[in-house]
């Protein structure tokens, strides 16, 4: 088979001097290098179906009143609600651990009450988000591969495998951000890809083609730095990889240095930087604290301090190699159904079908690597892998899975980042298959094996419901029965009343209440917040404190009994208790 690419790179010009910003002669690109065209028709077409696709599942779990079933979903609506809707409103009602371009975002669809208390309004980013990054997968195909049939398969095969697949699906309905995170996140590398091409072809348009892919590549992985924290991993090897393309690839043998590429190196490297920087600015500015995200009283970390069970540590702790097995099976578990019963004493078998999924992902690796390598920027889609078990084995991060202990659910849904590689190297694997053997028959036949293993692999999922509204539902049923008791009792008290109340935990009671949050004073307002906790019933008239060591209200209510008078107890199976109370006349 004649490879796609003989070599990595180009080689270098002769002139020794020669600068980036001097024409050079214009030689034809490599064949099937070509551009793709930035939309087309084509383009347009696939756009309106995923937008369909996207429309009619978010009406279903709408109905099903699935859409705000993750707490982390309403945490995010009202984080980005309460910057406008607050005593205190602004900037500083962002908070300190979440990023904050997701909540920027939402902001603007959940200034209408409706859309806030139903949750549509922090839908709309991530399914636009889902659309963009089908186009992006499309486009990162079809832009790298020959524009022939098997290339076109080959982009629809990708396209299927990601847009098709149940878990996103659900998620892009929801205000999760992994939607918006991997829509950044593939067109960085689309730029990213469309920048390496560049640097095979001479003369002024490739000059301006690369800085231009550049700097989208920059500003898309800026954004991703303010979605999700896999976004720095992530840049900082970008960086590394762009550093490393304009080091070999540099005018004649002039040092890296001394070359005029080291001004389109810098503007990459400041683009990027700026990201962590303002992120670092403004957790100094309204918190006192540059690293308050990382040490501060809400984060990964005091979180696994204060775990209810002390001393206890993930089966990934300190080991690469079990945090690893545990990332996998959460991604084999987004794209296949599979048993979800404890895997102790019998171990599964190895045909299982989420089995098949990894294997032919690392084929399609390994083919990249032996006759794609002018590909070669496609595998940095598997930077999940190493960012998340660095995570579970030393971020505490941890990933729970039903099968394996300690038999429960907690963020599978990480496992989808790993969709982009798994469609890809899937796809390419039927490209090969089609270039190798040159017959349409063969092409169609590789391509059909692939898409009927995917839509089997799907109709599975979607009859054992999708593992990550599992996830979601296993975390909230509890949880969202108590939040909408106690939104009843909120509806009844007088109109205008203000209640002191601590919201980290329960603020969906809020939002389905459509209790405005300016009228009530909580830890996001800490002066006021701190007085408060002195003197409740001198504070407020109605005061909600939930029975457990945890909330500030609660202790405040015991060093005050005498001020406040009770008036309703919420109680709900595996929550602390809420109680209401009014202050004494």
């Amino acid at each position: 088979m004649r490879r796609i690419t003989e070599r990595l790179f180009p080689p270098r010009p002769a002139s020794a001097g020669a600068a980036e910003s001097r024409p050079i002669t214009t030689s034809a690109p490599a064949p099937g290098l070509q551009e793709a065209p930035p939309w087309d028709l084509e383009t347009l077409y696939l756009a309106l179906l995923v937008a369909a696709i996207s429309l009619v599942s978010f009406a279903y779990f709408l109905r099903h009143g699935e859409i705000l079933s993750y707490g982390d979903a309403t945490a995010h609506i009202n984080i980005a609600r309460r910057v406008f809707d607050s005593r205190n409103p602004g900037l500083s009602q962002l908070g300190t651990v979440w990023l904050p371009l997701p909540h920027l975002l939402i902001m603007p669809f959940v200034l209408a009450n409706w859309a806030w208390q139903s949750g549509v309004g922090g839908s709309i980013p991530s399914m636009a988000a889902y659309v963009a990054g089908a186009v992006g997968i499309f486009r990162l195909v079809r832009g790298a591969l020959p524009a022939n049939a098997g290339g076109q398969v080959a982009a629809y095969c990708a396209v299927f495998i990601y847009a098709a697949n149940p878990n996103l699906i659900y998620l892009q309905a929801t205000a999760m951000t992994e939607p918006l995170y991997l829509a950044l996140f593939l067109w960085a590398t689309v730029f990213f890809s469309e920048f390496v091409r560049a640097t095979r072809t001479a003369g002024a348009a490739a000059q301006s083609q690369r800085r231009s892919a550049l700097r989208r590549c920059a500003w898309l992985l800026f954004a991703a730095m303010l979605t999700r924290y896999d976004g720095w991993f992530v840049a900082a090897v970008f960086v590394l990889a762009v550093f490393a393309v304009l080091w070999v690839w540099r005018e004649g043998r002039i040092g890296f240095w001394r070359s005029p590429l080291r001004p389109l190196f810098a503007e990459f490297v400041l683009i990027v930087a700026l990201a962590p920087t303002l992120w670092l600015v403004y957790n100094t500015v309204y918190w006192r604290n540059p690293l308050e995200f990382a040490t501060g009283p809400y984060s990964a970390r005091a979180i696994e301090a204060n775990s209810p069970r002390p001393g206890w540590r993930h089966p990934g702790w300190h080991d690469l190699k079990t945090s690893a097995v545990y990332f996998l099976r959460s991604a084999k578990l987004n794209l296949a159904a599979s048993p979800l019963r404890r895997e102790t004493e019998q171990p599964p078998s190895r045909w299982r079908l989420e089995n098949w999924w990894l294997v032919l992902a690392i084929l399609g690796t390994g083919l990249l690597l032996v006759w794609g390598r002018e590909l070669w920027p496609w595998l940095l889609l598997w930077l999940p892998l190493p960012f998340y078990t660095l995570s579970i084995a030393w971020g505490e991060v941890p990933v729970f899975l039903p099968v394996w202990w300690p038999y429960s659910y907690y963020n599978i849904r990480y496992g989808l980042q790993l969709l982009p590689a798994f469609a890809l190297f899937l796809a390419f694997v039927v490209y090969f298959i089609g270039s190798r053997w040159q017959r349409r028959g063969v092409l169609a036949g590789a391509a059909g094996l692939l898409l009927s293993v995917a839509a089997g692999s799907y109709l599975m999922i979607w009859r054992a419901v999708p593992i990550c509204l599992q996830e979601a539902r296993a975390n909230s049923a509890e949880r969202v029965l108590f939040d909408r008791t106690l939104a009843n009792e909120l509806h009844r008290l007088p109109p205008g009343a203000t209640v002191l109340m601590y919201t980290a935990n329960h603020s969906a009671a809020l939002e389905f209440a459509g209790f405005p949050l300016r009228r009530t004073i909580n830890e996001t307002d800490n002066k006021l917040w701190r007085a408060a906790l002195l003197a409740p019933g001198a504070a407020t008239s109605y005061v909600l404190a939930f029975q457990t060591e945890d909330d500030p209200v609660w202790k405040a209510v015991q060093r005050h009994p005498d001020e406040l008078k009770l008036l309703t107890i919420v109680s709900a199976p595996g929550q602390p208790s809420a109680r209401l109370y009014v202050r004494r006349q």
